[in-house]
């Protein structure tokens, strides 16, 4: 008889599933695409800082750069979808390498979107000693020399990237890109006065603009941005339509549950909203952008991919 009630409390403790811990009960990670001092990396940190206070566990920021944020992707997309294994997407990593790379060593598909967290435009910039003080005397200068101006970015696939390509397609020019693994490097050029010109993310320029070590010609969004009321947009300044602002969100795994995505995306937009993390975005030269639900961003970036693969593929520009 001893036996059999051995065995029936056995087969009890079998039957009853232990108790999960709630999510989440250890620290969570947030690969970035892009290197140190980019404005990635600013607003990950940020974000991650608060979103840590709140939900009590660590968030861990980490940086990946190269390939056009392949390599962060990669890792994003092999990771468990289990909510601890987040990844930083842009439209860089879901929009535009989709046309850029005639081979991708991810799938987005398998990276799903949680939200966005806030947008950016960027700026037009030569150095200070650059004669040219618009963007139609860029143009200019490079039409008397073609393929010999230059322009630097953060990577191929980045916005930095595909701001050169969209002044060349409207401005009717030959200009050459100049990657770098971060984009504060390619800055550096341009404030050396090594490469002409740059368009990249407002936060990652902004000190060298009010330095006076870099020339700020134009913004690439439609409207003036209200952190350098003076500088005229693109489109304003002779080169019609162009438009060009920025997004940084989170995605994760695909196959991650819809309960811990939800938690998560409503984790995003606490921290988002907390007057610290929105003052510190804001001071860098980030804009608010609103905190989506995951089916939202998904139609974002739909929208995204519809506007930008016409023109990416009619400029004819890749990448390997």
């Amino acid at each position: 008889m001893r036996m059999i009630v051995v065995g029936l409390f056995a087969c009890l403790a079998a039957a009853t599933p232990l108790r999960a811990e709630p999510y989440p009960d250890r620290p969570i990670t947030i690969v970035v695409p892009f290197g140190k001092g980019t404005t990635a990396d600013l607003v990950a940190a940020v974000v991650s800082e608060t979103m840590s206070k709140n939900i009590g566990q660590k968030v861990i920021v980490e940086l990946k750069p190269g390939a056009g944020g392949g390599i962060a992707m990669e890792q994003a997309e092999k990771a468990e979808p289990d909510g601890y294994s987040l990844a930083m997407i842009t439209q860089g990593t879901h929009v535009f390498n989709l046309s850029l790379y005639k081979t991708l060593r991810y799938d987005p598909q398998k990276i799903i979107p949680i939200t966005p967290i806030a947008a950016v435009s960027n700026v037009m910039t030569v150095h200070p000693s650059n004669p040219a003080n618009t963007p139609l005397e860029v143009a200019a200068a490079a039409k008397a020399a073609p393929g010999q101006l230059t322009y630097a970015s953060g990577g191929v696939g980045t916005s930095h990237h595909l701001g050169g390509v969209l002044f060349a397609s409207i401005a009717g020019v030959d200009i050459k890109h100049v990657p770098h693994l971060v984009s504060v490097d390619g800055v550096k050029k341009i404030v050396n006065g090594e490469i002409t010109m740059g368009f990249f993310n407002l936060p990652t320029v902004i000190d060298e603009i009010k330095a006076g070590k870099l020339k700020a010609l134009a913004v690439t969004s439609m409207t003036r941005s209200p952190h350098l009321t003076d500088v005229p947009t693109l489109d304003a300044s002779g080169l019609k339509g162009y438009d060009l602002v920025t997004w940084f969100g989170f995605g994760a795994p695909a196959g991650t549950p819809p309960e811990i995505v939800q938690r998560l995306r409503d984790e995003f937009a606490k921290a988002a909203a907390d007057p610290a993390v929105k003052a510190k975005l804001k001071e860098a030269g980030l804009d608010p952008i609103d905190q989506m639900q995951p089916a939202e961003f998904a139609k974002l970036i739909a929208a995204d991919l519809a506007k930008w693969t016409p023109i990416i593929k009619a400029s004819g520009a890749g990448a390997e």
